[in-house]
């Protein structure tokens, strides 16, 4: 599995989580300069979210999501 693989399954593992915590982050994807550079090293872009967005992470991280 190449790295950018690898980082596109952690991706998708990171996101189905998220969603089972009720939070959607628009912006998450992989950084695409990370992706196209020499040698790839990819990183994945949380983004931006709104005030609320950012509470039920906090929430889920925290344990607390409904």
């Amino acid at each position: 599995m190449s790295g950018i693989e690898e980082a596109e399954e952690a991706l998708r593992e990171l996101r189905s989580a998220l969603e089972k915590a009720g939070v959607v982050l628009p912006s998450l994807g992989l950084d695409p300069v990370s992706v196209v550079r020499e040698v790839p090293c990819p990183l994945v872009d949380l983004g931006r979210c709104s005030v609320q967005t950012a509470r039920r992470l906090a929430a889920a991280l925290a344990g607390e999501a409904r």
